[in-house]
C-alpha cells in the first residue's frame, strides 16, 4: 500500500471525522481499499479532535461490494489470508471507541453493507439499496454479514437476507431495523454529520464506555455483561468529565455540561 492513501481519506471538522471512500466507480472493496479503511479507523480512534465518525462513500454509492474480479482469482488457501485481513480491517472500524454513523447512498451490498454494519447507526437515502447477495455467487458473507447482521435484526431476518441475496429498499430496511433513518438522497451526508455533531458534544470517555459495554456485553452471558457494566461505570468516577457533568447538573440542570474528554 502506498504511503499516502489513494482511495480513503479522513477529513476532520468540528469534532466529526469523515472516513471517505473514493474508489471509482462503485467503491469496490479490494485489499488496498480495506487496508486504507483500517488505517483511517485507527487514526480516527486515536485522534482527540475526532469525537464522532461518519463513513461515507459519496453522493452516488456507498460501496457496491467486494472486488469480485480480484476475488475470483483466489483459491481457498489464498482466501484464508485475504478473509482474515478483511475481517481485521472491519474489526478496527467496529472497534472505534466513538459513535460511528454510516451515511449510505446508492448501493451498500455485500462487503459494502458489512462495512456499514460496523457502524453504530445507518442513515440511508430514499433510493438506497442494501443486501448480502453473496449466496448468488455460491458463497456466503465473509466480513460480518452472518454475525453482525444477526445481532442487529435477529436470526430469521438475517437468514432471509443471506439465503435469498435479495436487495432491500430503504423503506423496508427501516422497517426491518437495517437502517436507523431514511432521508432524501441529497441529505444523507448532512443528516449523518448532524447526528455525529450531537454525539461529539457528549462526554468522550462515557460514550466509549457505553459503546464497549453494549458491544462486548452482547458476546457473553448477562452476568458477564453486568459485571463489565459495573466496572466501566465505576471507572468513570475517576474522570474529570464525571465531576464536570454532575457539578453542571446540580448548578444548571441537565444537558448543559461542556466535556473535556479527560
Amino acid at each position: 500500500m502506498a504511503d499516502a492513501p489513494e482511495f480513503v481519506t479522513l477529513q476532520v471538522e468540528e469534532g466529526v471525522g469523515t472516513i471517505r471512500l473514493d474508489r471509482p466507480k462503485m467503491n469496490a472493496i479490494d485489499e488496498q481499499l480495506h487496508l486504507e479503511v483500517r488505517a483511517a479507523a485507527m487514526e480516527a480512534s486515536s485522534r482527540d479532535d475526532v469525537r464522532a465518525v461518519v463513513i461515507y462513500g459519496g453522493e452516488r454509492v456507498f460501496a457496491a461490494g467486494a472486488d469480485i474480479k480480484a476475488m475470483s482469482q483466489l483459491d481457498g488457501s489464498a482466501m484464508v489470508a485475504w478473509g482474515r485481513e478483511l475481517q481485521n480491517s472491519f474489526r478496527h472500524v467496529a472497534g472505534i471507541p466513538k459513535p460511528v454513523i454510516a451515511a449510505i447512498t446508492g448501493y451498500a451490498l455485500g462487503g459494502g453493507y458489512e462495512l456499514a454494519l460496523c457502524a453504530d447507526f445507518r442513515v440511508l437515502g430514499v433510493s438506497a439499496k442494501i443486501g448480502q447477495p453473496e449466496i448468488l455467487l455460491g458463497i456466503i458473507p465473509g466480513a460480518g454479514g452472518t454475525q453482525r447482521l444477526t445481532r442487529l435484526v435477529g436470526p430469521a431476518k438475517a437468514k432471509d437476507l443471506v439465503f435469498t441475496g435479495r436487495h432491500v429498499g430503504a423503506d423496508e430496511a427501516l422497517e426491518l431495523g437495517l437502517a436507523d433513518a431514511v432521508v432524501p438522497d441529497d441529505e444523507v451526508y448532512s443528516t449523518a454529520v448532524a447526528m455525529a455533531r450531537k454525539f461529539a458534544a457528549g462526554p468522550p470517555l462515557a460514550l466509549a464506555a457505553a459503546k464497549r459495554a453494549i458491544d462486548e456485553g452482547l458476546d457473553g452471558s448477562l452476568d458477564a455483561g453486568l459485571d463489565l457494566e459495573t466496572r466501566l461505570f465505576t471507572e468513570l468516577f475517576g474522570s474529570e468529565d464525571q465531576k464536570t457533568g454532575m457539578r453542571s447538573f446540580l448548578e444548571n440542570g441537565p444537558g448543559k455540561a461542556q466535556f473535556s474528554g479527560r
